[in-house]
């Protein structure tokens, strides 16, 4: 333990923090590993490479520039991890260039000749055989030949724009007075980057359209030497100023913008290793850049179109396929008789003839799972009922993402033609959908319908829909309340989690949220959702610290936590304070996380991993253990400043037994998953789990599994069967009335106006610390009841009553529930 008492130790100090450039390239690097792991098949290695080329764009055009923006205005402030702007700059581009160099090796040392030897080959130029390469001249000339533009550079003709991430080939020529030129030619992004070659054989032969330009130019260019040529690509920042405040529209600054992108500064120049030093030099000059910013790299420079190889049918060099499921809930259901349903109080019982989604929703809440279960067979088909029931009355949706063919905003367009009210919340700032979002804005307004699209200073971030309903028994609200955005394409690929309910608590709180999109302000009262930025933080604020509350006074106090992103310092100073009080915390946190784990004598209960697979982890879910009377929480918002401040986001509580064993069930597999989870160490670096010789538990590929058998197997309700062999069951579900405790954390009062005085909490024998003081002591007494479990997670395994198994990380845990079963023996 530390010498320090904790009322010693500043929580605010910067050595308590990590910073957060640094641990989003942290998550990158874990990218990055899914293409060096040869576990991995081969098509899905090469995803992966293209992953990281595009996650690493982002970085730098959001990141890295805002960070140069900053230093470009003079910005000097620290972070709360202690680093300016210019020294977050400098690490980040150091940190990064050596990923650059592991991702050109792995391809060119690994992926590139695994391929080859599967009979998929990319090829360089001169590998082709001579009737090949007259081949790709006829190829040139006819259809490529004629998109090209090449721009040069001498006192007739300015430097020429580059376009962002684009490839361009820097030409360096000669002509016969020896004076040379410098030529842009950008790659055409409308032709084919991978160059099918024809073969005699079964081989696969492809060659870089860069390449094929490169070997060709004797035809752009005649009459003048070639001296010269080097592949590169720029980056540019994509942090623009705006300022909301005095914007006289918002659809105009959101024009501006995407305009002001296109010639934003240079923030990243990436070109062949072995490019000439006069074509390097230029651009350097040219584009202003410091010499860190340049990075010389070997082998392709972008390895996006890479993706489309995975399409090939190869099944041999694939992870297996996989198809949304259709939700047990809503497989019976007859869709075509929409607006049918009774109204009337429904039964307990599975789906009826003649039932609508209405209908089942309305018996017990759903909780949908994407990609296992299929966006267009559930929360497509709840909005497409919506639109065509004639007992609908409104719809109302949130849109921070969708696609550019979106059926969801279709439906919606549906809704306003059969005569309902519609009101669409589309967000003009979602960061690279402006243009697809501002042109839904104007279709949707061409159809009549009330579209709200933006709030000064703050995005809107929260999915969710309504719909209102008339019944028999009165007007009734449907509620979806996700995790995840109304994107088709997305959720095939991005892990995310949505509720549907009819619960009116969540229906009035939906009605003011949506009200403050077309209306003046955003109400401050909510009946059960947490909405930011006006009581999320202070909610989950009041969460972290009733479960310190309840571990000072000896009870059971847990957090577990599923999120994107953990950056938030307030949040992360109550979560030091919860650890230092004896709170067991445990957090799946996919990329950014501040917090450092493991601080002897501040973060010593806290462990921090995360998941990186097939599927973007993108679901959040928070579980509060309450000392027996849980709570869970599934929204949009992660722990991050923006989310909690300045961006309107809900959070939902979740109350039905089902989805909260379900919600268990996703926590627990998390963490026990011992193939594709990393955990983080306190100085913010990573290590995968290995199962080594033991079973290989997979989150992901456990959860393919149960709903492929949740949806095959007649009787099933649930979309996941919610258990497993390989995984514990150490999380609360239901209440435990011997450890109930009071709702706000606060000590519990006897009013006994007999003897006129309030009473010390009432804790059951095992809801407080082992009665004699000595875990090891109670533990001892009791040798059969507990056993060291084979896990990297728990040291405690103690068995239940019921012949079941109860896990814990520290012998005070399993003292306490070894005297709760069996203190009384």
């Amino acid at each position: 333990m530390t010498d320090e008492s904790p009322a010693d130790i500043d929580l605010a100090a910067p050595q308590y923090y990590l910073n957060r450039e640094l641990s989003e390239l942290e998550f990158q690097s874990r990218v990055l590993n899914e293409a060096l792991d040869e576990r991995n098949p081969l098509l899905e290695r090469v995803r992966f490479l293209s992953i990281f080329t595009k996650n690493l764009d982002e970085f730098f055009m959001k990141r890295v520039g805002g960070l140069k923006q900053q230093i470009d205005a003079g910005v000097t402030e620290r972070t709360t991890d202690g680093r300016t702007p210019r020294e977050q700059w400098e690490e980040a581009i150091d940190k990064a260039r050596p990923m650059f160099e592991r991702q050109a090796a792995c391809y060119r040392e690994e992926i590139r000749p695994a391929l080859a030897d599967a009979g998929i080959r990319v090829c360089d130029y001169d590998e082709l055989t001579p009737d090949q390469r007259a081949e790709m001249r006829d190829y040139f000339e006819l259809s490529v030949l004629p998109t090209l533009t090449p721009l040069s550079f001498d006192p007739a003709h300015p430097f020429p724009f580059i376009s962002n991430l684009s490839l361009s080939l820097a030409v360096v020529t000669r002509d016969d007075d020896g004076d040379q030129t410098f030529t842009r030619v950008k790659i055409p992004q409308n032709r084919p980057r991978l160059v099918e070659v024809e073969t005699d054989g079964d081989e696969l032969r492809y060659v870089l359209l860069e390449e094929v330009i490169r070997a060709n130019l004797d035809l752009l260019f005649p009459n003048v030497e070639v001296v010269d040529t080097a592949v590169f690509k720029l980056t540019r920042n994509a942090e623009v100023r705006r300022n909301e405040e005095v914007a006289e529209d918002l659809i105009d600054m959101i024009e501006e913008v995407l305009e002001q992108r296109r010639f934003a500064t240079v923030v990243r120049l990436e070109i062949e290793a072995d490019a000439p030093d006069a074509a390097r030099d230029l651009l350097v000059e040219q584009l202003d850049l410091d010499d860190r910013e340049v990075f010389e790299l070997r082998g392709p420079l972008d390895y996006r179109e890479l993706m489309d190889l995975t399409d090939l049918d190869r099944p041999d060099l694939s992870l297996e396929s996989w198809t949304p499921q259709p939700h047990p809930r809503f497989s019976d259901l007859d869709a075509t008789d929409a607006g049918i349903g009774s109204g009337a109080s429904p039964p307990e019982t599975a789906a009826e003839d003649g039932d609508t989604i209405f209908d089942e929703i309305r018996r017990k809440d759903v909780l949908l799972h994407h990609p296992y279960h299929s966006f267009g067979d559930t929360v497509q088909e709840f909005l497409d009922e919506a639109a065509n029931d004639p007992n609908v009355l409104a719809i109302k949706a949130a849109i921070y993402r969708t696609a550019s063919d979106s059926k969801i905003i279709e439906a919606l367009i549906d809704a306003a033609d059969n005569g309902k009210q519609v009101a669409a919340m589309v967000e003009l700032k979602a960061r690279f959908d402006e243009q697809n979002n501002l042109e839904w804005v104007r279709r949707l307004e061409e159809e009549g319908i009330h579209v709200a699209y933006g709030t000064i200073g703050l995005k809107t971030h929260t999915k969710t829909a309504l719909v209102v309903r008339e019944e028999e028994d009165g007007v009734r609200l449907y509620s979806h309340v996700a995790t995840g955005n109304y994107h088709s394409g997305t959720a095939k690929g991005y892990v995310d989690l949505g509720v549907l309910t009819a619960d009116r608590d969540i229906g009035q709180d939906l009605v003011k949220v949506f009200n403050f999109f077309t209306g003046p302000s955003l109400d401050e009262e909510f009946r059960k959702l947490l909405i930011a930025p006006v009581t999320m933080r202070n909610e989950f604020t009041k969460c972290i610290r009733r479960e310190a509350e309840h571990a000072r006074a000896g009870r059971d106090a847990r957090i577990v936590a599923k999120m994107n992103a953990l950056e938030d310092p307030g949040i992360v100073e109550e979560l030091y304070e919860a650890s230092m009080a004896g709170v067991d915390i445990d957090l799946l946190v996919r990329d950014i996380c501040r917090l450092r784990p493991g601080l002897e004598g501040v973060s010593e209960t806290v462990t921090v991993r995360s998941v990186v697979d097939r599927f973007l982890e993108h679901s959040r879910i928070f579980y509060f253990e309450n000392a027996g009377d849980p709570d869970y929480y599934i929204g949009s918002a992660d722990w991050m400043t923006r989310n909690l401040d300045k961006r309107v986001e809900a959070v939902a509580p979740v109350e039905d037994t089902d989805i909260r064993e379900q919600l268990r069930f996703i926590l627990e597999l998390g963490f026990a998953d011992n193939r594709k989870a990393w955990e983080m160490h306190a100085d913010g670096t990573y290590d995968q789990r290995d199962p080594g010789d033991g079973h290989e538990i997979s989150m992901q590929k456990i959860l393919m599994e149960q709903t492929l058998a949740a949806s095959n197997t007649p009787g099933v309700h649930r979309g996941i069967s919610a258990s497993h062999p390989d995984v514990p069951e150490t999380l609360l579900v239901e209440s435990d009335p011997s450890v109930m405790a009071p709702r706000d954390g606060a000590a519990t009062e006897d009013a006994d106006e007999d003897e006129g005085e309030n009473t010390e909490p009432v804790v059951e024998v095992g809801a407080g610390a082992p009665k004699n003081g000595d875990p090891q002591h109670v533990l001892d007494d009791f040798p059969e009841k507990w056993y060291v479990p084979s896990s990297r997670h728990y040291e405690y395994a103690v068995r239940t009553p019921d012949g079941d198994r109860d896990y814990r990380k520290t012998a005070e845990a399993a003292a306490r529930l070894v005297e709760k079963y069996y203190g009384e023996e």
